[in-house]
């Protein structure tokens, strides 16, 4: 038998054979309470069978279309990439949506139905057809699930992360949701590329809050005045014209959703103390892939990278978080390059070995 070859059957049975592709084989409904309303999601092993092997989850929410195939592929290529296919339980959840506002998608009998825009799933809104769910329940679900010691016993850590849509997802997620320390595991948020956060008071940034290069091209951003000279940050000057702009999803006003029922201090301190890292693509710098131009979303800064750099320096300096950003070179709005890269795999399968693929190089040269 061919070196290669015999590694590759050796290495599928040590893994127990994970679910990699994004087929119905390795999709499976999640019921939410007693039912019938259930949701969809891809996972490389079962969520209810036991496996001893898992000490890892790593939960990868899509972008505004809604492809959950695509990202389970993507996540998969990471944790191969990483080496981390036997011991990490591989998740893409998806937010289908009806509403009829531009989302038409087709839904199974009791699929949940998300809302695509305003009160949306992209920050805990309710559903459009079962008013006692918000999507936040999807996830705090999910690591209900995860949580389960006759299924798991030896998870040690979780990581939810998204891109795009699903980074606002994740950036909100992170300071909302109620399950982040009952369920007894670790858990980091890695929120990639969203187009917008919210801000816990009414300041935003100034050029001093990001690096030059996180500008669009040809951006000129005015001259810092009276503390964002010193800061970064100063009092939004243009509430008149922009009088959404402290409001939920970008600001804590009028939260509705899930979020509606939680205090404002209470959804700072949650952010503050809880661990996130901002994977930020270099290249992201243009109008591009659902770029959010409204004028709520352009006073948190002219580019996806500004933005991500300005709110972890806004919520560390303004509010003692301890958060990172890690910005991955040649990468713009794209969750293939931003997941996948040499940069992001130590941040999503920490203490790993080496890549497998160093392995089945080694495989191909005896």
């Amino acid at each position: 038998m061919r070196p290669l070859l015999a590694f590759l059957l050796l290495s599928a049975s040590a893994l127990g054979a994970p679910c990699t592709t994004a087929t119905p084989d390795c999709a499976e409904w999640l019921t939410f309470g007693s039912g019938p309303s259930r949701a969809l999601l891809y996972r490389t092993y079962p969520l209810d069978g036991r496996n001893e092997h898992i000490t890892r989850a790593f939960i990868l929410i899509h972008g505004a279309g809604r492809d959950a195939h695509n990202y389970f592929r993507t996540a998969v290529s990471a944790a191969f990439l990483a080496g981390a296919l036997e011991d990490t339980i591989v998740i893409s959840p998806r937010f289908a949506s009806s509403d009829g506002r531009g989302c038409r998608d087709k839904l199974d009998k009791d699929k949940v139905s998300w809302c695509c825009n305003g009160d949306s799933w992209r920050s805990g809104g309710v559903a459009v057809n079962d008013e006692r769910l918000t999507s936040f329940d999807f996830t705090d679900e999910i690591l209900s699930k995860l949580s389960r010691k006759d299924a798991l016993p030896n998870l040690k850590a979780i990581v939810v992360s998204g891109h795009s849509a699903g980074g606002q997802y994740v950036t909100r997620y992170l300071m909302a949701n109620q399950v982040h320390g009952k369920i007894g595991i670790p858990i980091t948020y890695v929120v990639s590329n969203p187009s917008s956060y919210a801000y816990l008071d009414a300041n935003r940034p100034g050029a001093g809050a990001y690096a030059s290069t996180a500008a669009a091209p040809g951006y000129i951003p005015a001259a810092p005045t009276g503390t964002a000279a010193t800061t970064g940050f100063r009092p939004f000057g243009d509430d008149r014209n922009c009088t959404t702009f402290n409001q939920w999803p970008y600001g804590l006003q009028k939260r509705t959703g899930y979020t509606a029922k939680i205090s404002d201090d209470q959804l700072k301190k949650q952010l503050v103390a809880r661990p996130a890292i901002y994977l930020m693509g270099e290249l992201d710098i243009l109008p591009l892939g659902g770029f959010d131009a409204s004028c709520p979303a352009m006073a948190q800064g002219p580019t996806r990278l500004a933005r991500g750099q300005a709110y972890a320096k806004y919520v560390n300096e303004n509010f003692g978080a301890r958060h990172t950003v890690t910005v991955v070179p040649l990468c713009g709005h794209n969750a293939r390059c931003m997941f996948t890269a040499e940069v992001a795999l130590p941040i999503i399968f920490p203490n790993v070995g080496q890549p497998i693929l160093a392995a089945f190089q080694a495989a191909s040269l005896r």
